[in-house]
């Protein structure tokens, strides 16, 4: 805990946002850090509660009003001692993570919960900037190699912990360069790339060693890499998007969301060339999801000088405030408005798409339907269109970002023997072991499309499953974190 009174003596106070119209002319991060005043008052009302329910929605466990508690008293280094033991990268769940513990916090009952992300992304930045965060390569080589397929977030959390656990590590990226989803499919208003590029230097200096441009499943087979190396992760995420099946989706002009950011993103790295159907100056754009893709989305439209933009949801707004269905602590299925959504552009709900028009091979309207919810006795809720409510939207790129069904998983059953779930993802045990001996999967590429949090829970599980398999026997990673001292 912070202060006993802490929580009645100081309200929750946000990290600052940078104006706007300032913001909206760049790609820079769009939030400020906190004041150290401050964030030891926003740590100090962390209270007392008994039962830290915190730790209950932290799909990493970390240790909550710990932090806190030293951050409140001035401890920095301490503070992030105690969070690098199970959070192998504060640095990206304190930007990216929509903190499902703040959501469980025991102030979240009836006021607003403790900052807890904010302050992680405060700790973290504190300690890159003291020189505390440092290469720590392990003291020896156990002699096994481990091979793993991706470098987003689940691969990358395996990485650094199984190099730290002593065994030679080299994750496979088909992309130029490392990083997976944090580097093409997050936008750098959220996280500056020179974040990532930090990490991955450090993890190069402690020994884990990346080829990119090496597309596995591709030119190089599953089975070839499995025998090169004594144990495989396969953690290539999520990819395969969630189509629009209506007439006319043949139509140019209407693109998929992960190659609409990506291209972006290189853009603000300094490679490729704009391509002009994935750029949205001075047009009408439509977001077909109201996640936090169709978020990214908007937010990339409007820096790129979007005329209009509309984000369109297919289910109803949810209320502001919990519904009696939806108690504390479970996630809250509340409305939200994003910092993308701050910037402007107009949302619209329960709205689906019937078919879409144009003229010369190009979108040009889009037709949708209002639809409400309605539930059957026995049975689920289930959209109903509303008679007389269509409705037309004049589109000059449309944006499909409705999520995404699944791994990219061409060549793993025939060049490894993987079984699939019924949901198309690798089936794994509660080890993350695939159907294949010393084939592991973790992330998205198992659980679906997810949270940060979980893929790095996934990919840190992941580890301490093989370095099991690799040893036989327990663990050594089944009490501390990559970056922990102990």
């Amino acid at each position: 805990m912070g202060k006993p009174t802490g929580f009645t003596e100081w309200s929750r106070v946000p990290a600052h946002k940078r104006e706007k119209q300032e913001r909206l002319g760049d790609f820079r991060e769009f939030s400020l850090p906190l004041a150290p005043d401050e964030a030891r008052r926003q740590a100090g009302r962390c209270m007392d509660c008994g039962v830290p329910f915190c730790h209950q929605g932290c799909p990493l466990g970390n240790l909550i009003p710990d932090f806190n508690e030293a951050v409140y008293r001035g401890r920095w280094r301490e503070a992030y001692d105690i969070l690098s033991r199970t959070n192998t990268f504060p640095e990206m769940t304190g930007r990216l993570c929509p903190a499902p513990c703040e959501a469980a916090c025991v102030l979240a009952i009836d006021r607003d919960a403790v900052t807890i992300e904010q302050l992680e992304k405060e700790i973290a930045e504190r300690a890159f900037a003291e020189g505390w965060v440092k290469p720590r390569p392990p003291a020896r080589r156990t002699g096994f190699t481990v091979g793993i397929v991706g470098s987003g977030p689940a691969g990358l959390a395996a990485a650094a912990q199984l190099n730290a656990a002593g065994h030679s590590v080299t994750v496979y990226e088909r992309d130029s360069r490392a990083g997976g989803l944090l580097r093409l499919g997050i936008p750098d208003f959220k996280l500056e790339k020179s974040v990532v590029d930090r990490r991955l230097a450090l993890m190069e200096a402690e020994g884990v060693v990346f080829r990119t441009g090496v597309d596995v499943g591709g030119a190089v087979g599953f089975r070839e890499l499995r025998g090169r190396h004594d144990a495989l992760l396969l953690a290539m995420g999520a990819r395969r998007a969630r189509e629009l099946e209506v007439p006319g989706r043949e139509l140019s002009g209407v693109v998929q969301a992960m190659e609409y950011l990506e291209h972006q993103n290189r853009l603000v790295a300094g490679q490729g060339e704009k391509q002009p159907h994935l750029d949205a100056a001075g047009k009408r754009v439509v977001i077909l999801g109201g996640g936090d893709t169709g978020s990214d989305c908007l937010g990339t439209a409007l820096r790129q000088g979007a005329k209009s933009v509309h984000q369109i949801e297919l289910f109803p707004a949810p209320p502001h405030v919990r519904a009696s269905d939806n108690p504390w602590p479970r996630w809250p299925l509340v409305f939200r408005t994003s910092s993308s959504q701050e910037e402007g552009g107009e949302r619209a709900f329960a709205l689906m798409t019937k078919h879409l028009s144009g003229t010369n091979g190009r979108v040009e309207k889009l037709h949708a339907v209002k639809v409400e919810v309605q539930r059957s006795v026995g049975g689920g809720p289930r959209l109903v269109e509303v008679p007389g409510s269509e409705s037309t939207l004049e589109v000059d790129l449309l944006v499909l970002a409705m999520g995404f069904t699944g791994p990219e998983t061409t060549g793993l059953a025939e060049g490894l023997g993987v079984a699939l779930s019924p949901r198309g993802t690798v089936q794994v045990d509660a080890r993350f072991a695939t159907s294949a001996d010393g084939v592991y999967c973790a992330g998205d590429a198992s659980r679906g499309a997810s949270l940060i949090v979980w893929a790095l829970s996934d990919g840190r599980e992941a580890a301490r499953s093989i370095d099991a398999y690799l040893s036989g026997g327990l663990s050594v990673l089944s009490t501390r974190g990559a970056d922990s001292p102990f």
